[in-house]
């Protein structure tokens, strides 16, 4: 999924699909330590997802921020 995919998803969205990731992941963690990955690039590949989800929802938390601070100062 692209970072463009990712940024037109709602936070809801966003959330889900990080723990679906997460989920994913650990699966493939386990798989490779009980027996033999058909792709081990798809480790890899979990990781950027997540680590892309992860980044999008920091820069809308940050482009929240000073929104919340002006409010706090009125």
């Amino acid at each position: 999924m692209k970072a463009a995919e990712l940024r037109d998803m709602s936070d809801e969205q966003l959330a889900l699909s990080l723990k679906e990731a997460c989920e994913h992941l650990f699966r493939l963690r386990i798989q490779s330590q009980t027996e033999r990955l058909d792709a081990p690039s798809e480790l890899l590949r979990q990781r950027r997802l997540i680590a892309r989800i992860k980044t999008i929802q920091r820069q809308r938390e940050l482009r929240a921020a000073p929104t919340e601070l002006q409010a706090e100062k009125k």
